[in-house]
């Protein structure tokens, strides 16, 4: 069995070096940098795309308005151009700064009509057709222009040294006597140094923009939030009701019966006692094994209900404990900050207990690695195996139950599990400190 745990706190490349002295020469060589600056960079060529599409659809539909509503249609079409644009952008953001913004929800339709007067009538759509159309080709020009410009700068005075003496009068394109070469190379690299810092500064204002009118808005997420609520706190109801009667189905069958014929057994060996001691003492030991047959059996049932190591020891020990139990090698990486709530690490123990035992007796897996740990406010929980894959998020698997425990603290769960393997379970859930 192989069991690991690394006390050290997972960090992005730009993150490890927060706090040294090297964070600021390092800067222009972080992935992070490089994300910021391509995606600013692709601002420009993507503004100038909308900027000519959107100047053409709506040059017509504004001056075909007035012939024979021709125009409506047409802003219509835009209006769906935009919605697509919109698509594009929310990708671009989670694929170059890793910032997810969540699409509003729309309606759904009956009919052409109805799916025209929802268009029209949606905020959501109109915010994009301000994005694409106006936000875009403004901001995406200036803020891809000033990065373009510090980064260029930086580069070609850096630079300068070893091509200098190549400049016309070879002085320094007629700006010898006020700066020396010396003096230019430096000022070139605070430019070099300062453009990932530039570049990340307009991708932040790129994201609270995007955010702004390309994400669902404050009323309608609060609204789907209270919506996912409800429907993971009736799944809890149900799912705690469904334990309940595990719990007194298993304690009827299992360590009730034992204690019964643990009396009984008593029972007819006290009556032996003086007539037949041979018999009373075979009695006795039966009676002994049911005694430690019901204690196991109540052992386990309590594990199932909260594990005491959970309780005393936290995720790590917990967890720990779990993959010792599983018949194929598992490893374990527990790295927290803080410790979560007793809520929260109940649903991450319960989580991976589930996930594992799915491993042990479906995913024919010869190998598991568990992962948890946490960024910002929230606790993240990733379970990997290499068995045949095709586990199910259905209704009736146990996946299916976990999600409800999930959703119902206000966390998210994903299950990528394709046939023929291999199988990642991700959770994540809010662990404020």
């Amino acid at each position: 069995m192989e069991v690991h745990a690394n006390p050290a706190i997972r960090r992005s490349v730009t993150g490890a070096v927060a706090g040294s002295p090297w964070r600021l020469l390092l800067a222009p060589f972080s992935p992070a940098a490089w994300r910021s600056t391509a995606h600013v960079l692709l601002d420009l060529p993507v503004a100038i795309a909308t900027l000519i599409v959107f100047a053409v659809v709506l040059g017509l539909a504004f001056g075909l308005v007035w012939v024979l509503l021709l125009g409506v249609p047409i802003l219509w079409f835009g209006l769906l151009l935009a919605r697509g644009v919109a698509v594009f952008e929310r990708a671009r953001f989670a694929a170059l700064l890793n910032e997810h913004i969540p699409a509003p929800v729309l309606r759904p339709t009956n009919g052409l009509w109805d799916a025209f007067v929802r268009d029209f009538s949606s905020g959501a759509t109109w915010r994009a057709l301000a994005y694409a159309a106006i936000v875009l080709p403004v901001v995406g020009t200036i803020g891809s222009l000033l990065v373009g410009t510090v980064w260029s700068a930086g580069i070609a005075l850096t630079l300068l040294p070893a091509y200098a003496w190549a400049l016309p009068g070879n002085n320094v394109a007629g700006l010898a006597g006020a700066w020396s070469v010396a003096g230019w190379t430096a000022l070139g690299l605070m430019a070099l140094l300062s453009a990932p810092w530039v570049a990340q500064g307009v991708a932040w204002i790129d994201v609270r923009i995007g955010r702004g009118l390309l994400g669902a808005s404050t009323t309608a997420a609060l609204a789907a939030r209270v919506q996912r609520l409800q429907t993971s706190r009736a799944d809890l109801v149900s799912a705690a009701d469904a334990e309940r009667r595990r719990i007194e189905r298993d304690l009827h069958d299992g360590a009730q019966q034992r204690l019964v014929a643990l009396a009984m057994n008593l029972g007819m060996a006290r009556a032996k006692l003086d007539d037949d001691p041979e018999a009373a003492r075979h009695l006795v030991t039966r009676a002994h094994d049911d005694a430690k047959q019901a204690l196991a059996e109540l052992r386990d049932l309590a594990r199932g209900i909260h594990p005491a190591v959970l309780t005393d020891r936290g995720l790590d020990a917990a967890m720990s404990a779990l993959a010792a139990r599983l018949p194929v090698p598992v490893s374990v990486r527990v790295e927290l900050l803080w410790r979560p709530s007793p809520t929260i690490e109940a649903v991450a123990y319960f989580v991976v207990a589930e996930a594992l035992t799915n491993i042990a007796k479906h995913a024919r897996a010869t190998r598991a690695d568990i992962v948890v740990w946490q960024e910002g406010d929230r606790l993240r929980v990733d379970v990997a195996d290499n068995g045949r894959g095709g586990a199910s998020l259905a209704a009736g698997s146990g996946l299916a139950g976990l999600a409800g425990r999930v959703a119902a603290v206000d966390g998210t769960l994903h299950l990528s599990s394709p046939p023929g393997g291999p199988t990642r379970l991700y959770v994540e859930l809010p662990c404020a400190s």
